[in-house]
This record gives C-alpha cells, sequence and structure tokens, in this order.
C-alpha cells in the first residue's frame, strides 16, 4: 500500500515560491501551478511593503495558497511587523507564514522568529499555519546546540497555539546528509513534520551562485563530485538524484517526519514546473495546501 503521502507514482507534493516581483510583474506564472498549492512568497528586504500586499492578493485570488516570509529582523518595530501580518490577513486573505530571522543590516528589536512568534500576533490574527526553517547542513555561525534550542522553543510554543507547525528546510543536493538530519533532530524529540528543501532544474553555473548564497558549497560539492564535474556542468542538474532517496525513506521508515518537498525554482518557475507535472508531484488535487492524513507528527 502507498503511503499516503506520496502518490500512485510513488512521488511527493510539492510546494513552490517566487518573489512578489514576479507575481506583481508577470501574474501569468501563476497559472503553471495547480490550484491549492502553497506558492511562498519570498522577502529579500528589496521589494516594498504594498507590493508584497499586492502580491500575496493575486495568489490568493488565483486559488494558491500565499505563504509570505516574514522576516523578524527585517522590521523596524513591533508595530511594524503587526502592521504588515494584519495587513496580510486582512487584504489578501493569508492564513499560512513562514517565520525567519531573516537578514537585514540594522536589525529591528524582533532578532528571531520564536520572538515573532511570542508575541502571540499569529494566533490573535487567525494564522493556521506557521512554517519554521530548518537547516539539515547546519547554519553559518549558529551552533548546533543553539538550533536545538531554538526548535524545542518552538515546540512549546506550538504547545500553545492553535496554529500547526511544520519545517522548511533550506535545499540542499545531498539525501544522505539530510537523512542523517531527519535522524538527528527526531532524536532531539522534533514533531513538526518536515517539507524538504529541493533545487529545481538548472544549469550548474546557477545553482553555484545559489548555494555560496545559501552555504550549501558543501553539498553542492558532494554533487558535483558523485556526477564528474565536467559532465555535470554541462548537463546541468537533475532533482531526481536527491529526491529518489527521499521518497524511498518514506516507503521503508513510515513513520518518518518528512511529508513533501519544498522547489527552489532557480532554473525558472516554467522548467520547475513542467519538471514537477512530468513526475507527477503536481498530479495531485490541491497539492501542497493540506496536510496527509494523521499530519504524521502531530
Amino acid at each position: 500500500m502507498t503511503d499516503p503521502r506520496l502518490n500512485h507514482l510513488g512521488c511527493f507534493a510539492a510546494s513552490t515560491e517566487m518573489s512578489p516581483r514576479q507575481v506583481v510583474d508577470k501574474p501569468e506564472l501563476l497559472s503553471l501551478v495547480p490550484t491549492g498549492t502553497r506558492v511562498y512568497l519570498t522577502d529579500l528586504g528589496n521589494v516594498g511593503e504594498d507590493d508584497i500586499i499586492r502580491a500575496a492578493r493575486r495568489v490568493t485570488d488565483a486559488g494558491l495558497v500565499a505563504v509570505p516570509h516574514m522576516a523578524a529582523r527585517r522590521y523596524a518595530s513591533f508595530a511594524a511587523f503587526e502592521t504588515r501580518l494584519t495587513r496580510l490577513v486582512a487584504e489578501a486573505g493569508v492564513r499560512d507564514v513562514l517565520a525567519v530571522a531573516g537578514e537585514a543590516p540594522a536589525p529591528g528589536p524582533i532578532r528571531s522568529s520564536v520572538d515573532m512568534i511570542e508575541t502571540g500576533l499569529f494566533d490573535r490574527l487567525g494564522i493556521e499555519r506557521i512554517g519554521v526553517a530548518g537547516h539539515p547542513e547546519g547554519a553559518p555561525d549558529i551552533p548546533r546546540e543553539t538550533i536545538r534550542a531554538f526548535l524545542m522553543r518552538k515546540h512549546e510554543l506550538a504547545e500553545q497555539s492553535d496554529a500547526r507547525f511544520h519545517i522548511v528546510t533550506q535545499f540542499g543536493f545531498d539525501p544522505h546528509k539530510v537523512n542523517l538530519w531527519l535522524d538527528e533532530i527526531a532524536g532531539w524529540g522534533n514533531r513538526f513534520p518536515v517539507h524538504i528543501g529541493v533545487a529545481g532544474p538548472a544549469k550548474m553555473t546557477t545553482l553555484i551562485k545559489y548555494a555560496a548564497f545559501a552555504g550549501v558549497e558543501n553539498s553542492l560539492a558532494f554533487l558535483k563530485k558523485r556526477g564528474g564535474a565536467v559532465v555535470s556542468m554541462l548537463a546541468g542538474y537533475d532533482p531526481e538524484t536527491m529526491l529518489a532517496p527521499l521518497e524511498a525513506r518514506v516507503q521503508t521508515r513510515p513513520h518518518t517526519q518528512l511529508q513533501q518537498i519544498h522547489v527552489f525554482p532557480f532554473g525558472g518557475l516554467t522548467k520547475t514546473a513542467d519538471w514537477l507535472a512530468a513526475r507527477g508531484s503536481w498530479s495531485y488535487t490541491g497539492a501542497g495546501s493540506h496536510p496527509f492524513p494523521a499530519e504524521v507528527a502531530q
């Protein structure tokens, strides 16, 4: 019997992401994404609040689930954070968010996703799903014990919240590392479902740029070593090398907290959408918009 997290082809459901500018300037791209799919809206600090709200509204109106990044350090004050979230809920119908620390040249008083969750504002405004960040390859400049402490604090907050929590990870290229990390956080006491970040099909030159920015160069080096640097550079990246072992994990270890994939469309949304449709990850009705039965961990 197929695990409910996999479709009849043995494939995970998927979410993806877009920048607010993409949504505002090229709304036709939304037609590439199946109804009900989560579309995460990035916040790199280079788009104004009005455009973020407008983008979230367009995603919602397209029958998709808008999941804006809430980047803690980018808010100049707690009032600014409250204003942004209030507008997203009231003007764009947002019910899902991704709470991350984010980066900023001059961080405001909110320094972490825990700080945002502790305000209680997500619950007061009716947020139903909260994603938190995961880093299978570690996070630069953050000790492992600190990462563990923050994750366990989020579990404490989840117990007090009406929202459902899940982990969304950084992308990587080494499924063995992901498997070790899944075992590690399970040992810590993690109960959140995990959405593993995967790079969509893209040129190796593109992936090298993003890997350096995200701090996953070691994982990329593993990929090039496995496929041969020259061949990989010419042929581009095949995400199936990452996905096949993870989908096999669900089949052989049904209690794993791995639930679905989150695809970073570095090669462009059109190429990513074509790949996801061809492999069957977008064959679900409302792929990625709702938890699978039993929610795995809660």
